[in-house]
């Protein structure tokens, strides 16, 4: 336990709890324990900092030695973007396989069992679902990690996920408000801009949110979106009028405000991290997300700082400030009774039985393979393979969010059910001449991601079912493009549990 010579002051310690940083390593540094005991309230763990579920185990239980009630925070959607089985891929589909098969019943069942996980680990807090609308099809950033583009199926397919996932003990984080469906550009990179009118962002992108609302999601992220007819001037993350207006006011919400990330470029680069967490409290969130890229202490303390400035300048009214520290405070405390009431790794929702909702055949281990295997859709007929065929992967450049470290594909799948299989992994430059070579006599099982959107990936695709029409394709993105292959197998994600449902489809058998 650290100790502390002197107390910080109330207003300091007000700036900490609003903080939700990140960190290197998989123990916690002592600079983050000693701010913890100043009054950090929250952490946000990512891939770097887990490599086993007793490793995070032993890391929060490090974290909880310091603070009973610390949040500890994870981006767990599962299917494309996964911390917790960040270098194996998940063990879950993601959302847009669960839309597809447009069971809430599963959807809850998954998110239970993913959210019994996170627990037992002792993640108490999820930066997901995602609640956005992919009306975009091109939209580069959420794509698989939306339900899909029907606002009524997104919408109770959301709440079914936070229900599943807070039954468990672990408190949602429904993303990203006012939704990030209709854009083209990665708020990683730049600021997206959303123009439609009022009434289309009623009835397609804050119908999901209501949901989330109404099965009690106990918070929200904030996304760094400009949406010109509810703020022409100012992204919602930092916007009075659509955190305060649209969602305190008018839509009800009464739980935990909190940024998507803070040093993404959307903010980062057109108002600093200062500045742009000042401007985001005084728009009425509650904590700052940040640590994806910057996790460091001196990020902690300088917006530690930039925040007491603020207050003490009159830019940011202290009551404000204390208002948000109590509302962190507040899902710190309920996070901290929940897990008391149930045991590590078996928490549960105020005034929820354990397993209350799910059947043991809902529910259980394999639910997740039980639902990517529900999830794949197949056009076309061919005969399964019986002997080792060549895996051509086409990789584009993968998304900040889903990251480059996890693995994704169905060579792995396959070799499992056909020892031999060969597999490579082509990348713009390639041609359908080099795939060719490399599987020479072979069977192809070519496997895209967003074939729609890759002009290129596409002409090599062509080129090889040219020369080899019996080429299999399997889809692992966005499913928009025309199905073509013998058979096309499309698995709405990429996590290995969809690419294990691909493997069975193309051999006619399980492992």
């Amino acid at each position: 336990m650290t100790t502390l010579t002197h107390r910080p002051d109330t207003l300091t310690r007000d700036a900490l709890a609003v903080l939700q940083p990140g960190f290197h390593g998989t123990t916690a540094p002592d600079w983050l324990l000693r701010r913890i005991g100043e009054g950090l309230t929250s952490v946000g763990l990512f891939g770097r900092n887990i490599h086993t579920p007793a490793q995070l185990a032993a890391l929060t239980a490090q974290l909880r030695a310091e603070r009973d009630d610390i949040l500890v925070a994870i981006d767990e959607e599962g299917g494309d973007v996964t911390r917790l089985e960040v270098r194996e891929g998940s063990s879950f589909p993601g959302n847009y396989a669960l839309g597809s098969v447009d069971d809430v019943e599963l959807t809850r069942a998954v998110a239970r069992e993913l959210g019994s996980r996170l627990a037992a680990c002792g993640v108490n807090l999820n930066w997901a679902p995602s609640a956005d609308v992919n009306s975009d099809v091109n939209n580069p950033v959420i794509g698989v990690r939306s339900f899909g583009a029907d606002p009524a199926l997104v919408a109770r397919h959301t709440a079914a996920y936070v229900e599943g996932l807070q039954s468990a003990g672990v408190a949602a984080c429904t993303k990203h408000f006012p939704g990030h469906g209709d854009t083209a550009v990665d708020s990683h990179l730049a600021l997206p801009r959303i123009d439609v009118g009022v009434d289309t962002l009623h009835a397609r992108e804050l119908a999901p949110f209501r949901s989330a609302i109404t099965a009690g999601s106990k918070s929200v992220m904030s996304a760094h979106i400009l949406l010109s007819a509810l703020d022409p001037d100012r992204p919602a993350t930092l916007s009075p009028r659509i955190l305060t207006g649209l969602l305190r006011e008018e839509l009800g919400f009464g739980g935990l405000i909190v940024t998507d990330g803070i040093e993404m470029q959307a903010i980062a680069s057109t108002y600093g991290i200062e500045r742009g967490s000042v401007l985001a409290i005084a728009a009425g969130v509650d904590a700052i997300c940040v640590g994806g890229g910057l996790a460091d202490e001196g990020t902690v303390l300088r917006l530690r700082d930039a925040l007491v400035d603020a207050v003490r300048e009159g830019e940011l009214p202290e009551e404000r400030l204390a208002d948000a520290a109590a509302r962190v405070r507040a899902l710190a405390d309920w996070a901290r009774r929940v897990r008391g009431a149930s045991g590590p790794g078996a928490a549960v929702q105020e005034g929820t039985a354990p397993g209350a909702g799910t059947s043991a055949a809902a529910g259980g281990p394999d639910i997740g393979l039980v639902a990517a295997r529900r999830a794949v859709r197949v056009t076309g007929t061919a005969e399964p393979l019986q002997e080792a065929p060549y895996v051509a992967s086409f990789a584009a450049v993968a998304n900040i969010a889903v990251g480059d470290e996890t693995p994704w594909g169905v060579a792995a799948e396959l070799t499992a059910l056909l020892p031999g299989t060969e597999a490579g992994t082509y990348g713009s430059g390639s041609g359908a001449a080099e795939v060719l070579a490399a599987a020479g006599e072979r069977r192809i099982v070519a496997v895209v991601r967003d074939l729609h959107r890759h002009s290129w990936m596409a002409a090599v695709l062509d080129g090889i079912r040219e020369a080899r029409p019996d080429t299999a394709v399997v889809e692992m993105g966005v499913n928009h493009a025309e199905p073509a292959g013998s058979p096309h197998i499309a698995t709405y994600g990429a996590a290995p549990v969809c690419g294990r449902a691909a493997a069975e489809v193309l051999t006619g058998r399980s492992a």
